[in-house]
């Protein structure tokens, strides 16, 4: 982990191999949650509400993504960016773990997505992203306080961040970077089951979009430029 991080949130997903305990053990002066409801996107909610930077960046605990690419991302919101993206399909990404069928989709609904919300998009279900706190406001994340399922629990949650994002004009940046294979288990994503509720996704939010006002995006931008100013002055 770089040097100069000054927060580390994490999110246990009620697990029963004494993960929780090592990560504090590792780490013991980091923020450590249980997330309120299964799935990856009511994992991110929980950490995302914990979380108090003015930066924020999502990274996988499996150990296929890089804590040393955080500059990057950083670099690209400093240097103007709302929402930096990462891509395994750029110059100097990659990865270890896709598999042929996974890619194949990923393309299919990248293109949709792209076509949809004039997006350039290259790697739309890649989960490591940064972007500055403010651009929670229209991001509309399901509430951690409900006991019931709601959308967005699931691993549709990276697509939704990503169309909002799009949907709402922020600037978007995409930043290299290279997908390892995971250190340690299996990965709970199923390629039809999860390809399919981004599909839904992505059809409920280009409704959405249509009927949304721009003023949440005047109000973020004007909040992020401000953000922006405050770290540039800090440095």
């Amino acid at each position: 982990m770089p040097s100069d991080i000054d927060e580390v949130v994490f999110v246990n997903g009620n697990s029963i191999d004494n993960t929780a305990e090592v990560a504090r053990q590792l780490w013991p002066d980091g923020v450590h949650v249980t997330q309120t409801r299964k799935g990856k996107g009511n994992a991110l909610a929980c950490g995302f509400e914990a979380a108090t930077g003015d930066i924020i960046v999502m990274i996988d605990a499996d150990g296929s993504t890089d804590p040393m690419e955080i500059p990057r991302y950083v670099g690209a919101l400093i240097s103007g960016a709302d929402f930096a993206k990462g891509s395994r399909f750029i110059q100097g990404g990659g990865s270890a773990d896709i598999t042929k069928f996974r890619r194949l989709g990923n393309w299919g609904l990248n293109a949709m997505v792209n076509m949809l919300f004039s997006t350039n998009y290259t790697d739309l279900c890649y989960g490591y992203n940064a972007f500055w706190r403010q651009s929670l406001d229209v991001m509309r994340l399901p509430a951690t306080d409900h006991p019931a399922p709601q959308w967005g629990d699931g691993f549709e949650i990276e697509t939704m961040i990503n169309v909002r994002v799009a949907a709402s004009r922020l600037k978007i940046a995409e930043v290299c970077s290279y997908e390892a294979r995971r250190i340690h288990g299996v990965s709970n994503l199923n390629a039809v089951k999860d390809g399919t509720r981004v599909l839904r996704t992505i059809r409920r939010e280009f409704f959405l979009a249509r009927r949304s006002s721009t003023a949440v995006r005047r109000n973020v931008r004007s909040a992020g430029d401000a953000a922006r100013l405050k770290t540039e002055q800090a440095s």
